[in-house]
């Protein structure tokens, strides 16, 4: 199957990464599968296949070196990168009192500079090649913000950078292929929480993964921007 599509994702080792990574599977997709936790990375690329469908590159989005990496191991892997889902991110208390001035940054560098880094990475061989996706992970709080809390503000971010990636592929480089679409799901059930949350008020990663195929299962045609998925539970 080495004319099979190929996906690259980040923060692949748990949660939407993850349950993404094994619905794109089931999808007949080869993978390239980054995040900063090796060990669950390495586990789940053996699970979906080996080197032949599946890689594990320890990456740290906020590094530009570690996201270079991660394309280019893809490419060198398979040929290609024909996906790029930026999902990588966490978050922190509200309250700009809250938390340290670390957790704010790293934050900061992985939910934003972390997905800039990744379209630029990824960008220049799907240009190339003149085909491509990208999916951004973004979120409810990025459409409306929340009392002290800066983590809305960068996926704020995310939602400006999916719009801005689409103008720029379309009026910039006058490409019409390559998509964008902007996922933002509502409470979801995933380690970005210390505790399990009510399953009749949050999604599980599984509903974001089914939210992701069905954007990259669209005729070539068909550029599905964004998709916002709330629990039906969710009064906000």
């Amino acid at each position: 199957m080495s004319d099979s599509p190929v996906l690259l994702i980040t923060g692949a080792s748990t949660g939407i990464g993850a349950a993404t990574a094994r619905a794109a599977a089931d999808a007949g997709y080869r993978l390239v599968l980054g995040a900063r936790r090796e060990q669950p990375l390495r586990d789940l690329a053996a699970e979906l296949g080996g080197p032949e469908r599946a890689i594990a590159v320890r990456c740290d989005v906020g590094e530009w070196e570690d996201v270079e990496a991660l394309v280019g191991s893809g490419v060198d892997a398979f040929g290609g990168i024909d996906a790029a889902f930026a999902n990588a991110g966490f978050g922190a208390s509200r309250g700009f009192l809250s938390e340290s001035v670390e957790h704010w940054r790293s934050m900061v560098l992985t939910n934003v500079l972390g997905v800039a880094l990744t379209i630029r990475a990824a960008l220049p061989q799907m240009l190339e090649r003149g085909s491509g996706h990208f999916l951004l992970t973004g979120s409810v709080a990025g459409r409306r913000a929340l009392p002290g809390s800066l983590y809305s503000a960068t996926k704020w971010a995310v939602t400006a950078m999916a719009e801005g990636l689409r103008q720029e592929l379309r009026q910039m480089h006058e490409n019409y292929a390559i998509r964008v679409t902007l996922i933002g799901p509502g409470m979801t059930d995933t380690p970005f929480f210390e505790r399990s949350l009510d399953p009749e008020r949050s999604l599980q990663p599984e509903d974001i993964a089914r939210a992701a195929l069905y954007a990259l299962s669209q005729p070539a045609h068909v550029d599905v921007n964004e998709i916002l998925i709330r629990p039906a539970g969710q009064a906000n």
